[in-house]
């Protein structure tokens, strides 16, 4: 019988299993997209349903090891969407749980921020309190108290599907320090940021290193996902750090996450804070490790709405020739030149955590007199090209903030689902000016958490092979590129301006103070 390490993905848009076999090779994998409710009454809110959501892991689980034959998962290991987090009762039911994507502690988040408690917050913890535990644990005290009252555990979302695989209440200093309840140096709880929030420090959990067996499987989880009962189950993590486990990110090679968020990352051996409060530091999975990153909002998100809302051909027109949906899409994109034909697309926005706004979605500058060049295709560069441009003002922020060091070789790493493009790493690269290293696979978040299930029984599972693709950056793209984000930038300071009134913002944070009440600018005031 053969081991599989079996990786368990609980990201923002979907659940996923995937298992490795010893030799880091994809065996089999399933999915189940799922979205998250509006909270009526609370604009900006969104709940993660742990009953749907649990049908939804176990679903998938369930069909990967209807599909492994002979072979043994000998270890699991779960990574998740970061900052979501489940609150449980006495009997470990869950009472309360939030995706990553929840905004309604608006008022709470402001409370912070005018307190000076949220400045304190991220000095010690490296975030702001715009989507974080700390302003989310003041509303539902506000709002819902019986729930926090009746609050025994508290657990993030990876902590969730470990919890409920083996009923242990655990954390790990990656995702646990997407809280913003810890201190980064010491990687566990901040005994005085909890105190400061008025968090009771009894309902947070042991924090335990990536790679470590935590508990087995249990009866019930057995019955709901099919693995054999005592089956080990290790700490995973983050979804962002565990990608750069997965492909073995250092210093001096940046890297791309690139799935629903887009997260640009360096990773560094302190943990560095950015002064100015545009990007973030977390824990990484190693001790001695951190990460800092500037992410984008739903910047691989955009592409699944278009798919479904403006390409429902995509699909069928793949299958005829064994592709998927969006290498149709990218293949429309293809023949449409750098700056879409002039189409910008207002989607993310460059980030400035603590007033980090986002501007409503939009396509701009196409005509409706010229359909050939205001084509699908023109429209789907112009998303890619926006996740480009962030992503390239990210990389200009971690290449400050590390003098160089972040970007020292010239090149950077495009990794995760939006990866499996062939449009996509171009244009990184046609923006950055930096040769751009595509990893084999895109489930390097998975194979991360397959590494660390790896390493908890003993086993080692090496880092993803050598780049699949390099895209050589072109000086003269680079150029052109170069005058294409500046009026990016000033489109998207445009309709920021107007967003917000009678146009939704894709989204803004609590606690983001507006850019006029900071006197100072954001961050993409200052990039062109």
């Amino acid at each position: 019988m053969s081991d599989v390490f079996l990786a368990i993905d609980a990201g923002t848009g979907s659940a996923r299993a995937l298992a490795f076999d010893t030799e880091g090779r994809l065996v089999t994998q399933a999915a189940r997209e799922w979205t998250h409710v509006a909270v009526p009454g609370h604009p900006g809110g969104t709940t993660f349903d742990t009953n749907l959501g649990w049908a939804a892991v176990g679903g998938a689980i369930r069909e990967v090891v209807a599909t492994l034959g002979d072979r043994r998962v000998a270890a699991v290991a779960a990574s998740s969407m970061r900052e979501g987090f489940v609150l449980y009762g006495s009997a470990g039911e869950e009472l309360w749980a939030c995706p990553n994507t929840d905004g309604r502690s608006r008022a709470e988040a402001d409370e912070l921020v005018a307190l000076g408690i949220a400045e304190e917050i991220y000095a010690t913890a490296g975030d702001w309190v715009s989507i974080t535990a700390p302003a989310r644990l003041r509303w539902i005290a506000r709002h819902e108290p019986h729930l926090l009252a009746q609050a025994r555990h508290i657990g993030m979302i990876s902590d969730w599907v470990t919890t409920k695989l083996t009923g242990e209440f655990v954390t790990d200093p990656t995702c646990g320090s997407s809280s913003a309840l810890f201190d980064l140096r010491s990687r566990t709880w901040s005994a005085h940021l909890a105190d400061l929030v008025g968090v009771d420090r009894s309902i947070l959990p042991p924090v335990v290193e990536c790679g470590e067996i935590v508990g087995a499987v249990t009866a019930a989880a057995a019955a709901a996902t099919g693995l054999p009962v005592g089956t080990p189950v290790v700490t995973g993590g983050a979804d962002t750090q565990l990608a750069l486990h997965g492909i073995a990110a250092r210093e001096g090679v940046p890297t791309i996450v690139a799935g629903t968020f887009w997260q640009t990352t360096a990773v560094v051996s302190e943990p560095l804070i950015d002064p100015e409060r545009r990007l973030r530091t977390l824990c990484h999975v190693d001790r001695d490790t951190w990460m800092v990153e500037g992410i984008g909002f739903l910047s691989g998100l955009a592409m699944r709405w278009f798919r479904d809302a403006m390409c429902p051909d995509a699909a069928a027109t793949g299958a005829l020739t064994g592709r998927s949906a969006f290498s149709v899409m990218e293949e429309w994109a293809a023949g449409v030149p750098a700056g879409s034909h002039g189409i910008v697309a207002t989607m993310a926005n460059v980030m400035q955590a603590d007033a980090w706004h986002q501007a409503a979605p939009a396509f701009v500058g196409f005509d409706i007199n010229d359909a050939a060049h205001s084509s699908r295709g023109a429209f789907i560069r112009a998303i890619e090209e926006a996740a480009a441009i962030v992503a390239g003002a990210h990389l200009d922020i971690l290449s400050a903030l590390t003098d160089g060091r972040a970007v020292a070789e010239g090149t950077v790493t495009f990794t995760g689902g939006s990866s499996a493009g062939s449009l996509w790493p171009t244009i990184i690269a046609g923006v950055t000016g930096l040769d751009t290293l595509v990893t084999p696979a895109p489930e390097a978040t998975s194979y991360g958490a397959a590494r660390l299930a790896a390493r908890g029984v003993g086993a080692d599972l090496p880092p993803m092979g050598e780049p699949d693709r390099v895209v050589r950056a072109d000086a003269a793209e680079h150029d052109a590129y170069r005058l294409i984000a500046e009026r990016w930038h000033r489109v998207y300071r445009d309709v920021l301006s107007i967003s917000g009134t009678d146009l939704t913002p894709l989204f803004t944070p609590p606690g983001a103070a507006r850019a006029a009440l900071a006197h100072r600018p954001t961050t993409a005031d200052t990039l062109g």
